[in-house]
């Protein structure tokens, strides 16, 4: 059994949830609302291409007298006026999304198919907001089956080393939560354990130490070689005292330009799977997807989307 089905039967044997899609008019969200409806209820904002029984479509011009209202009030501090809340509202459908979830009709937001990442961010960090220090983002790689955690790739440029350290703790929970596994984190760098000096190699150090100061039961290392925490040779070698040991299964880059190059060229050349960009430390659920992303990598971040709202 693969990791989908696993989340399948997790997800069957819970109380079914309910995901809202913003891209109707997508072929590719089309065909993942068509695989997914035995595990969760979907609703469709504004338009669907294709009449699909059980599929609730809801027009942003049945709620927006009292939607408009709601969201003025939690914007107004921001600029927002009544008028630009209705016009959001009608106009932008993850704005619509993200007041659906805040009002409890629905459980998550998978949105990104046909619009850049921040469209899908930005409201949700807006509306939704941060539960816990901060809110980013990981990729689930399927690698010949093994499960790799990349984070983060799409949200935070250049974390700090707190912020970095509050990344690779909510990255290790997040793979514990989604896989029933234990997190084994590995904090990347072009150093391993010293073996190389500068800014970079420093920050990712500094990290490593808040994180386990945070929560010591954690399994975590670095700053480390991406090759010295998957590969037990060379972990032996450039590592040998690494508590990561070569097994790491949650990975760290240290800014965005080395998680998003990262999880593109293993897609790429490894052939590998890829769920996500998946947000974390929001309070609701809402996952962005790749404008990359097939059919199958959409009904899996659906599927992801409601592990997280059990």
């Amino acid at each position: 059994m693969n990791f989908i089905d696993n989340i399948k039967e997790t997800i069957k044997s819970n109380d079914r949830k309910t995901i809202i899609l913003t891209e109707g008019e997508d072929l590719r969200v089309v065909e993942a609302i068509e695989k997914v409806l035995d595990y969760c209820n979907i609703i469709v904002i504004g338009k669907l291409i294709k009449d699909i029984p059980g599929v609730k479509v809801i027009d942003p011009r049945e709620y927006i007298d009292s939607f408009s209202k709601e969201l003025y009030e939690l914007r107004k501090h921001k600029g927002i006026t009544p008028e630009d809340a209705k016009e959001l509202l009608i106009n932008n459908n993850m704005y619509f999304a993200c007041m659906l979830l805040l009002n409890n009709i629905g459980d998550g937001i998978v949105s990104g198919a046909s619009h850049p990442s921040m469209d899908t961010i930005r409201p949700a960090l807006e509306l939704i907001r941060a539960k816990n220090k901060l809110v980013s983002s990981f990729f689930l790689m399927d690698v010949n089956n093994k499960l790799y955690l990349f984070s983060d790739p799409a949200l935070n440029i250049n974390p700090n080393s707190e912020e970095l350290a509050w990344i690779g703790i909510e990255s290790s929970y997040t793979y514990k939560k989604l896989t029933n596994k234990d997190s084994i984190t590995a904090f990347l760098s072009y150093s391993s354990l010293g073996s190389g000096k500068g800014e970079s190699v420093d920050k990712v150090k500094e990290a490593v130490n808040i994180a386990r100061n945070i929560d010591p039961s954690l399994i975590l290392d670095g700053e480390l070689q991406v090759d010295a925490a998957i590969n037990k040779t060379v972990s032996s070698i450039k590592a040998p005292n690494s508590r990561v040991n070569g097994e790491a299964n949650v990975l760290i880059f240290p800014d965005i330009n080395s998680g998003n190059i990262g999880y593109k060229l293993v897609k790429e050349f490894a052939n590998a799977k890829c769920y996500g960009p998946i947000l974390q430390g929001l309070n609701k659920p809402v996952n962005d997807l790749s404008r990359g992303s097939n059919s199958d990598e959409i009904v899996g971040t659906i599927l992801l989307t409601c592990l997280q709202a059990l």
